[in-house]
């Protein structure tokens, strides 16, 4: 060792020893200035060089230029330009001149001004080291776990808090308002005022049904002067069979679900997709445990075992349940994709799904190297990735269609075969009596050939094409007439082929029994005894397999909370057990990420946000918890109170913070800007679906029927994807009537989702972003929003329904009718001002429609009376408004 490395390393313990170690979990702050706090390598540089450097300087077997970065012992060591750093002495270091002069790293991705001043700042407080570093130093691209990795929040096991004590005791309900409370007294602040009945009952109506309150049930409400009258409300809503459908449209973004395949242009439908949404329908109104779905989602087959035949309802909605690992998009199938990459894609999209749900981590970042910033290393990704490869073998891949399993009993089978048998019995004759037609024109057509050719053209019809010799084929052009055949036949005589054709379809549809109608599901399975071997994939290419890995947890887990028992395969079950054995370790009640990324994302929908803002990622990128020990808490209550998502709701929205009025307070907006704390309640748009349903609410359209397959979508002749039916030509126009009748106005839940072809009326309303799925929606306030309501054809349509329903409820007089209006757009009874300023309104409509000539505007309103037609825009324009569109 250089003298000059033996001073750097003295100086650099120096350094080492005369500051405090970092807190647990703590993150790179802002870049210090002169004289600022204390800087370490865990803390503060690694977290930037893990970023931008190690994929070079340390993840590879072979370090560039020798120069490994991942330890301040081996930058002292340097690599081929001698040492990186000089502690002290940031001039003087070959990293901080590299660095300086945006050399390092190469590419466009260069470090900001920030992350320079903060290295730069450590290299002249002497490069200190939060503890000593290991004497044996892990060999390049072996995995490294810090203690600032391990301490990370989000990696911590649940443990559930005392409730804190408050001042403010007279506003606690439930033990959420102690927790939020807590935070508020710190700054001298509580909770606002409770919202009035109106504004209680919509909010809870939409965040549970996804649907405005009809106007009796607000009238209810009112009058019922119970103490218990808001929390008997709450478990009316939970009873609704429409509540199911509002929270599993919540999951199915997670899930990323759609009803078709995706990932090309060709878009192929999925038929039986839909059968996972009405499981998730069905399983949350039955309230149930979230433990036992999370296992049949991720291995329900393995709960049932092959062959799948002669299924009870249990076991065909266990399988149904896999469909979770089967909606991301699957190309395999489109002969104009390169198949092993559409494979591997399917493969890796389904890991994204699976780790944003439930574990609240990008680990698909980490498919091609380390992730840049979470302690997620290359080898942990492909040891996830070997927990489903039994199911998604690529080397063994079944296409969507292959993967299909029916559901037909052996008496169904049995059915379809003599239904066959029938078939063909039937088919036979026909073609029995098609032959004796062929013969009778053959017959006919021959008298016209002078009779010694006759048994010379009967010959040559008979010789196969290939085979005739000239002068059959010259015989053949003159007396063309006697090539009749079964296929053209109907040209000669098309009465008798009509006959014939239309007895037997008679008789076919008469006959008996009949086959019973095609029933699958779409579900992931293991084929028996296949075992593929997991290999890590060189930067993430399939073609660059590497050394072998078994299944596994994400290293930094098992470090926090053990190493689950993970078998290659199960001598025990017909398949490998690997995703059921990883179900159960993510169920057990000590994983530290599932239920706290469960119990945040209900958090997230009933105020807006999540306690973590980033719902998808509990990671460094993510966002802090704003009450990590209020998340701990639910986290552990949800999991002791079994699972149960109802109980959660409830014990959520009977607190004082859930029905705060979402009313401003200047001391709140100085301390508190963006409600971090939630001293007011959250005002918020409602999603595109909630959007289109409540149209068809208030306006009496919508049809309640609940699940089956989905409602199609096409375009229409403007290119507009529309609810209806999809019937385009060879040219891809429609070419017909597209609707659908009552179909057309079910729930949006119920409406295909076509990945290529996103309905036109929600899209402005920010939908699910399923690439491949959506753990969190972006809620946007755009003016292509407002232009669609005001132009589009269904809204237009619903306004007028939506008059033709005032106008028969609350008869003649305007004001009933202004009041009706009000209540079914808002949820509330207009002021006197309101009716007042109404009543002008269509006053003047009245006239102006009056007045004007014909019977239409041009704008699709209600024709005829001029009244309806005022009443329709009035209704229009309370639907295009903020208080429809926006929940208090």
């Amino acid at each position: 060792m250089t003298i000059r490395r033996s001073i750097a390393r003295a100086v650099m313990a120096l350094a080492a020893a005369s500051i405090v170690s970092t807190a647990p979990g703590a993150v790179a702050a802002d870049p210090p200035e002169a004289g600022a706090r204390p800087l370490t390598f865990e803390a503060d540089v690694r977290p930037i060089l893990k970023e931008h450097c190690f994929h070079c300087h340390g993840e590879e077997e072979r370090p560039r230029s020798g120069l490994d970065l991942r330890f301040v012992r081996t930058m002292l060591d340097g690599g081929l330009t001698g040492e990186a750093i000089v502690p002290g002495d940031r001039q003087g270091s070959f990293l901080w001149a590299r660095i300086e002069a945006d050399e390092m790293p190469p590419g466009d991705a260069k470090l900001s001004a920030e992350q320079k001043a903060t290295i730069g700042a450590w290299l002249d407080q002497g490069a200190p080291t939060a503890r000593p570093e290991p004497e044996e130093i892990p060999g390049p691209g072996e995995m490294i776990l810090t203690e600032e990795d391990l301490s990370f929040w989000s990696f911590q096991p649940i443990r559930k808090p005392d409730v804190p004590t408050v001042g403010r005791d007279d506003q606690v309900r439930t033990p959420i308002d102690a927790f939020l409370l807590d935070r508020l007294e710190r700054q001298g602040l509580g909770f606002g005022p409770e919202a009035d009945r109106p504004t209680l009952i919509r909010r809870a109506s939409f965040d549970l049904l996804g649907l405005p309150p009809t106007p009796a049930e607000v009238a209810a409400f009112l009058a019922d002067e119970a103490p218990d009258a808001f929390e008997r409300m709450i478990d009316r809503l939970l009873s609704s069979p429409h509540y199911g459908e509002r929270w599993a449209r919540h999951w199915m973004d997670v899930a990323g679900y759609a009803d078709s395949e995706g990932y090309s242009l060709a878009d192929p439908e999925r038929p039986w997709a839909y059968k996972y949404r009405d499981y998730l329908i069905r399983s949350l109104n039955a309230d149930r445990p979230w433990d036992e779905l999370i296992v049949e989602q991720l291995a329900g087959d393995e709960l049932v075992g092959p062959p799948f035949e002669d299924l009870d309802p249990e076991q065909v909605d266990r399988l149904i349940a896999t469909g979770f690992l089967r909606m991301a998009p699957d190309g395999s199938a489109d002969p104009e994709v390169d198949p092993m990459l559409a494979r591997n894609d399917a493969v890796a999209e389904t890991i994204k799904v699976v780790s944003t749900a439930l574990l609240g981590l990008t680990v698909g970042c980490a498919q091609c190297h380390s992730h840049r910033y979470d302690p997620i290393a290359h080898e942990d990704y492909y040891r996830f990735r070997a927990l489903f490869e039994p199911a998604l073998d690529v080397s063994h891949w079944r296409t969507p269609r292959e993967r299909l399993i029916s559901l037909w009993t052996d008496a169904d089978r049995e059915q379809a075969a003599k239904a066959e048998e029938a078939r063909a019995r039937i088919n036979a004759e026909r073609a029995k009596e098609i032959d004796a037609l062929v013969s009778r024109v053959l017959e006919q057509e021959l008298e016209a050939a002078p009779e010694e050719l006759r048994p010379k053209l009967r010959a040559a019809r008979e010789t196969p094409a290939a085979e005739r010799t000239e002068e059959q084929q010259a015989m053949l052009r003159e007396y063309p007439r006697v090539l009749v055949t079964p296929g053209n036949v109907s040209l000669y005589d098309a009465k008798a082929h009509r006959d014939i054709t239309a007895k037997y379809d008679r008789l076919a549809a008469e006959a008996e029994p009949k086959r019973p109608p095609d029933d699958f599901v779409r579900a992931l399975t293991e084929i028996p005894g296949q075992v593929p071997v997991t290999r890590v994939f060189d930067r993430g290419d399939p073609n660059q397999p590497r050394q072998e890995v078994a299944p596994g947890e994400l290293s930094v887990l098992t470090a926090t909370v053990g190493t689950p028992d993970i078998p290659i395969n199960d001598p025990q079950l017909p398949t490998t057990g690997r995703r059921l054995s990883y179900a159960r370790h993510l169920t057990n009640g000590n994983h530290p990420l599932v239920a706290r990324v469960l119990v945040n994302r209900v958090w997230m929908h009933h105020f807006g946000r999540g306690i973590v803002s980033s719902p998808g990622d509990f990671g460094r990128l993510g966002d802090r918890p704003s009450h990590p020990e209020l998340l701990d808490w639910l986290a552990a209550e949800f999991m002791e109170g079994g699972w149960s998502l109802k109980r959660l709701h409830r014990l959520i929205m009977t607190s004082a913070a859930y029905r705060q009025e979402a009313t401003r307070r200047p001391e709140l907006e100085e301390v508190d800007p963006e409600n971090r704390l939630l001293g007011r309640m959250n005002v918020r748009r409602l999603e595109a679906e909630a959007v289109r349903d409540a149209i068809l609410a208030v306006s009496g359209s919508l049809n309640r029927a609940s699940f089956g397959p989905p409602v199609p979508v096409a375009p229409d002749e403007a290119g507009r994807i529309v609810v209806g039916r999809d019937n385009r030509d060879s040219a891809g126009r429609p070419s017909g009537d597209q609707s659908l009748g009552a179909e057309a106005l079910r729930r949006t839940l119920y409406v295909q989702v076509r990945r290529t072809m996103p309905l036109g009326l929600t899209e402005s309303f920010d939908p699910p972003d399923l690439s491949p799925n959506c753990p969190g929606r972006a809620s946007s306030t755009v003016a292509p929003q407002s232009l669609m309501l005001m132009n589009n054809a269904f809204v237009i349509e619903q306004s007028e329904a939506m008059a033709a329903r005032v106008a028969s409820e609350a008869g003649d007089d305007p004001g009933a009718r202004i009041r009706l209006a009000w209540e079914l757009v808002f949820g509330r009874s207009p002021g006197d001002e309101e009716v007042s300023g109404a009543i002008a309104y269509l006053e003047a409509q009245r006239a102006a429609f009056s007045g004007s000539a014909g019977n239409g505007n041009g704008n699709g309103e209600a024709e005829g009376d001029p009244g309806l037609r005022a009443l329709a825009t009035l209704c229009h324009a309370l639907l295009c408004s903020n208080g429809f569109l926006y929940v208090d």
